[in-house]
C-alpha cells in the first residue's frame, strides 16, 4: 500500500476489502502545496467568493447560510459526496442553517489545488 509516498506491506487476504484509491503503483503522486503563483490565482478567485484565509494555518475557510436545516443539511450532503468521491474531506461545523468549511491538504500541510477545486465545488452548489 502507497501511504504518504511510502510503500508498505498489504496483506494480500485483505487486498478485497481496500478500494481503488488507497493505493495506485501505477499512477501515485503527491499532493503538492500551491505555488506562490497558484496561491496567487486561486486565492484571489475564491476571496471574491467570500472565503478567507486562516489566521496561523494554511487553509481557507468560509460560512455558509441557509434558510433552514433541511437546506443547510442537503448541501452537506452534497459535499459530502463529491469529498468522497475525490477522497478530500473537509473540516466543518454545522448549527441550523449555518454550514463553516475549512479547507487544507494534511498530506502537505497546506493549501492544494485539492482544496481550490473543493472550494469551487462548493460554490457551485450552494443556493441560499
Amino acid at each position: 500500500m502507497i501511504y504518504n509516498g511510502i510503500i508498505k506491506r498489504v496483506n494480500p487476504l485483505l487486498l478485497h476489502r481496500l478500494k481503488p484509491r488507497h493505493f495506485s503503483i501505477t499512477s501515485f503522486t503527491m499532493v503538492q502545496k500551491l505555488t506562490t503563483q497558484e496561491r496567487e490565482l486561486h486565492l484571489n478567485t475564491l476571496k471574491a467568493e467570500d472565503w478567507k484565509e486562516v489566521e496561523n494555518r494554511d487553509a481557507i475557510i468560509k460560512t455558509f447560510l441557509f434558510d433552514d436545516f433541511n437546506a443547510a443539511f442537503g448541501f452537506m450532503s452534497r459535499v459530502a459526496l463529491r469529498a468522497d468521491k475525490v477522497n478530500h474531506h473537509p473540516e466543518w461545523f454545522n448549527v441550523y442553517n449555518k454550514v463553516e468549511i475549512t479547507l487544507s491538504t494534511h498530506d502537505c500541510q497546506g493549501l492544494s489545488i485539492n482544496d481550490v477545486e473543493l472550494a469551487n465545488f462548493c460554490d457551485s452548489v450552494y443556493r441560499p
